[in-house]
């Protein structure tokens, strides 16, 4: 997904400091891609530059200013035919961990069944937290419940892969 756009969906519900976007955005995209601040800042100086939002600083007394954007006109109709135009064609799991995970038969059995354990625990967070959270996503439109939905299924199909995959090593020879 493209920051860019991130950003401009999550600026026409309210406007927001970077800070907000980034937490917004490992909030409600977390499962699909992270992100870091210098995405985002950069993106949003463009975006600026492009008169795609606007700024303002706000002056907070004992705390650094804080730079608060909203989206423009041309903002809303640059997301709105970024929305209506084809998606990408191909899924893409972007995971450091399937990376590593492909090449683990060159290493320890015992060292791989360690990393898919964590791995085990942290998707087992993951999937309370989303479960706890989805009835919060309920009270959305069609479109965010549904998306929610699809986290809670993907956390909990990878969680039953990881298992599936420690069970096969576990008991394999090699």
């Amino acid at each position: 997904m493209s920051v860019k756009y991130a950003i401009l969906g999550l600026l026409h519900s309210r406007d927001m400091h970077g800070y907000r976007i980034k937490k917004h955005i490992e909030r409600d995209f977390g499962h699909m891609w992270s992100i870091n601040y210098g995405q985002i800042y950069p993106t949003l100086k463009k975006m600026t530059e492009e008169e795609l939002v606007t700024v303002v600083e706000v002056i907070q007394v004992g705390k650094p200013h804080r730079k608060l954007y909203s989206i423009t006109p041309d903002g809303r109709a640059a997301f709105t035919h970024w929305l209506e135009s084809s998606p990408e064609k191909k899924m893409l799991l972007r995971d450091p961990f399937l990376t590593r995970f492909v090449f683990f038969g060159f290493g320890e059995k015992d060292q791989a069944l360690k990393i898919i354990e964590g791995q085990i625990q942290l998707y087992e967070e993951q999937f309370k937290h989303r479960q706890d959270n989805i009835t919060r996503w309920q009270h959305h439109d069609t479109y965010v419940r549904l998306m929610a939905e699809l986290g809670v299924t993907l956390n909990e199909m990878f969680l039953n892969w990881l298992k599936h995959a420690r069970k096969e090593i576990s008991e394999s020879s090699e």
